[in-house]
């Protein structure tokens, strides 16, 4: 079939090559416009990139809902996907090519609707998640299941981790899926909709670090927020990061001073930081403008850090 590949970031690319090599003509790539990032430089998106390399015409649009259906009619598509895009398309891009659009979504649909889903699912300490391919709709991920594939979160898997294991997953699912529909044998199945579930997109201040979780939400909520944005709180008025941590063991030396939510505590040679029901092991930090450290090496370094509240 004829394709035309709509995605944006690294999570993408396995589709997009996965699709060039497979049975399949990918006609073009639809990416996010070119924007400045690094220290205001624009830069080309992966999507973009891995398509010029594969000579794959890419167009981009600042808002595709505005004569984007008209620019990409004339490839003669037989299919649309989408994989991480980044813009919620319209009936008429729905409906512009015979086997409408195909989305390849980094979860078990139903559940973890929305476009952060590899976070939410670590943060909320899932034990398996997976990839769906779906047919679009105008619901937000709300189309009919094709396929689904799953695989177990590790327990110390950070957020960044299972996206390198879920991008190539999706990357051969979305072949299958292609592959099935040409040959007429997919299936499409409606959600449940009453084991759906929705998370919002995560936003960089949503990694600012909440003493009143529990030590379990904490350790799963730094794994959830690596590489970005990272799991964070102010010390002194300055930014720290929490790169690693882990529940204090119950059969670790420990003190007698009660520490309250929110306040750091240092004892035999390690960084704590309190929470509503016990303290947290901060393995690994980063403070403002330096380097990653341990968090042993951070508290020798600051000899005030003890019982000294977060966030003050």
């Amino acid at each position: 079939m004829r394709v035309i590949f709509l995605g944006t970031p690294d999570f993408a690319v396995p589709s997009f090559n996965a699709l060039v090599a497979s049975r399949h003509e990918v006609v073009a790539a639809v990416t996010q416009p070119d924007r400045p990032r690094d220290r205001g430089k624009v830069s080309s998106c992966p999507v973009k990139l891995a398509a010029q390399a594969a000579g794959v015409p890419v167009f981009q649009f600042e808002k595709i809902r505005d004569g984007g259906a008209d620019a990409l009619r004339g490839l003669g598509a037989d299919v649309m996907v989408t994989c991480a895009y980044g813009q919620i398309l319209d009936e008429t891009l729905l409906e512009l090519t015979p086997h409408g659009v195909i989305n390849v979504h980094a979860s078990l649909l139903p559940a973890y609707r929305g476009s952060s889903p590899i976070q939410w699912a670590v943060i909320n300490g899932e034990k398996v998640t997976g990839v769906t391919t779906m047919k679009t709709s105008l619901g937000l991920d709300r189309g009919d299941i094709i396929m689904r594939s799953e695989i177990e979160i590790l327990p110390e898997e950070t957020a960044g981790e299972l996206f390198d294991r879920l991008a190539p997953l999706g990357a051969e699912l979305i072949v299958k899926t292609l592959d099935a529909i040409e040959d007429g044998s997919a299936t499409f199945t409606p959600q449940d909709e009453s084991k759906a579930t929705y998370f919002p997109m995560f936003r960089k201040q949503d990694g600012r670090i909440d003493p009143g979780m529990t030590v379990a939400k904490f350790v799963n909520f730094v794994r959830g927020t690596s590489p970005w944005p990272g799991a964070f709180c102010r010390v002194g008025g300055k930014l720290l990061k929490v790169h690693k941590a882990r529940a204090l063991r119950w059969d670790e030396p420990c003190t007698r001073r009660l520490y309250f939510p929110g306040e750091f505590a240092v004892f035999f040679g390690r960084l704590h930081l309190a929470f509503s029901d016990g303290l947290a092991v901060l393995e690994e930090v980063q403070p403002e403008g330096g380097k990653r450290m341990s968090g042993a090496a951070y508290a020798l370094g600051h000899a005030d850090i003890n019982g000294k509240r977060a966030d003050e």
